[in-house]
């Protein structure tokens, strides 16, 4: 197989038996489109949490194509049946809001350390031949000591969101080594496209710029100097099948990223721009988000790309004018 190309699609995913965790949310239900795309026979879970970013629209025309269970990790009893026999385990299911972690971090560590401790065990017991992903974040990082931010960096989260998020990371690299699950983590870093949760910023704060743009209002960026990287939903989704499809990967973290580094300023303006229309309304940042953020942040995804010849093969207009292409028409399933 060439560096950084899929394995051929019948060879690789026909008839296989994948689980996704939070496959009704935004990269899940991308990856489960994709799956089904591919051949695969693919299920997915999801809580459906209102504050969450499942939506059942995110996988409108596959209703008879990819078998949809509503359960919840922490406390279904069908958790086992469903991950039995599976080949791979494509593990999204997290509570993303650093805010409401630091409100609510009870609720936080159920849904990113205690939820995602049984589903191991569960895998353990039941699904220890499958090839398991798992979605981490570059949150975890916490204020960046240099840049570009590699695997090396030191991690120091700067929110309960990132110290959950670590553990959950841990356990899964734990497993590996110890029980002899085959596991990968891959660190995302801002991820954007059709299907993410735009009714506010509890999954990224572009969603909420998308809704405030086509609905006409100014978007509102708070201090507007730190600089970001982002990834197309389907470079994540490239991502991840090629983490399923390598088991010699080693059970290490693999940042993703991108090469393309802006401000949030420019962001915003750039939105306008491809949307044709908009005002911007730069503000100071809220004491209460100041305290989290974590400033200028943009990842060196070189292991990757070394491991597995992954590479960004979207551009961020080029990521923009989809997703806003796409809220043009499905806006009203969104707010």
């Amino acid at each position: 197989m060439t560096a950084g190309a899929l394995p051929d699609p019948v060879d690789a995913w026909l008839e296989r038996r994948v689980l996704i965790t939070g496959g009704l949310g935004f990269i899940g239900s991308t990856l489960a489109r994709r799956l089904s795309d591919l051949g695969a026979a693919v299920t997915v879970i999801d809580n459906m949490m209102p504050s969450h970013g499942g939506h059942h629209f995110n996988l409108e025309g596959y209703s008879d194509r990819i078998s949809v269970h509503l359960c919840d990790l922490r406390y279904s009893d069908s958790l086992e049946q469903l991950l039995e026999d599976q080949d791979l385990i494509f593990n999204m299911a997290g509570q993303t809001s650093h805010l409401d972690s630091m409100h609510d971090p009870d609720t936080d560590l159920s849904i990113n350390v205690v939820a995602q401790l049984r589903l191991l065990e569960c895998c353990r017991r039941k699904a220890p031949g499958a090839r398991l992903v798992f979605a981490s974040t570059r949150q975890l990082y916490g204020k960046p000591q240099y840049l570009p931010v590699d695997e090396s960096h030191p991690v120091e989260p700067v929110d309960v969101n990132g110290i959950n998020k670590l553990s959950a990371e841990m356990y899964h690299l734990l497993y590996a080594k110890v029980h002899g699950l085959s596991a990968c983590v891959l660190r995302l870093t801002n991820t954007i496209g059709p299907r993410m949760r735009i009714r506010d910023a509890r999954q990224t704060f572009l969603g909420i710029w998308v809704r405030r743009l086509l609905e006409g209002e100014a978007i509102e960026v708070w201090g507007g100097e730190q600089l970001r990287d982002f990834n197309d939903v389907d470079d994540v989704v490239d991502a991840m099948l090629l983490a399923a499809s390598d088991r010699d990967l080693p059970a290490v973290p693999f940042n993703l990223g991108s090469s393309e580094v802006i401000s949030l300023t420019d962001l915003a303006r750039l939105m306008i721009q491809i949307h044709g229309a908009g005002e911007l309304r730069i503000t100071p940042y809220p004491e209460e988000r100041k305290k989290i953020d974590i400033g200028d942040y943009y990842s060196c995804y070189d292991r990757f790309q070394a491991a597995t010849g992954w590479q960004p093969k979207r551009s961020l207009s080029q990521s923009l004018e989809r997703t806003l292409a796409y809220y043009k028409v499905n806006l009203p399933n969104y707010i």
